[in-house]
């Protein structure tokens, strides 16, 4: 099998968690889209980055099942490996901040459509969720502490690739901040952290820990 790397992204304060990414770093071995998204369904992480140019950071995004235009933890795991100022991605350029232990980029929420925002009263509600069956892409979350800007949440991407839940996710968390209008800090699946800032011009600063993962 060709080499890949794994990556632990949106890990928690203590560096545990965090959402699983691969990454491909000689992505010429897989030069067309089709070889790309079967290697992905191998692989069977949330999403596997292909790394096109690692000088100017552009990347290639891919679920099991589909190729994206942009996605957070891809972007968030791609900028803390490369080391690039920007990423280039399917749906524009994403700019890159490092902030001590996090790492930070820029996207949209119209780059990220089809997830639906679904609120709960507690986070107690949100803990005893089950997975729904396949269909629609949700984010379900709760106010932990409305005045501090914490949130629960727990995702499921309804597309019955084998990923029921996913432990962290950047885009949907864009979103959530983009309706809300407010930064906030998200605690999702099983203990990752994801932080969220509102910035000028409709962007959405998403961001958190990295980490090497294992295969």
């Amino acid at each position: 099998m060709t080499d890949y790397e794994v990556l632990r992204v949106f890990c928690a304060p203590d560096g545990s968690h965090g959402n699983a990414l691969g990454v491909v770093r000689e992505a010429s071995a897989f030069p067309t889209p089709a070889d790309r998204q079967e290697f992905a369904r191998q692989l069977g992480f949330s999403e596997t980055v292909f790394v096109d140019d690692a000088e100017t950071g552009a990347i290639d995004i891919y679920t099991p099942s589909a190729r994206l235009p942009f996605a957070g933890h891809p972007c968030v795991g791609s900028a803390w490996l490369l080391g690039t100022p920007s990423l280039l991605t399917l749906a524009g350029t994403v700019n890159v901040r490092r902030d001590g232990e996090f790492t930070r980029i820029e996207g949209r929420a119209e780059w990220a459509p089809g997830r639906t925002t679904k609120q709960y009263g507690s986070a107690a509600e949100v803990d005893a969720l089950d997975v729904p069956p396949p269909g629609e892409w949700i984010y379900a979350w709760a106010w932990q502490d409305e005045a501090a800007g914490t949130v629960r949440a727990r995702a499921f991407p309804g597309r019955g690739d084998g990923i029921d839940e996913d432990e962290a996710t950047g885009a949907a968390a864009i979103i959530l901040t983009a309706e809300l209008q407010r930064d906030l800090t998200i605690t999702q699946g099983r203990g990752s952290q994801i932080v969220t800032a509102v910035r000028p011009g409709g962007l959405i600063e998403v961001g958190g820990r990295v980490r090497p993962g294992s295969r």
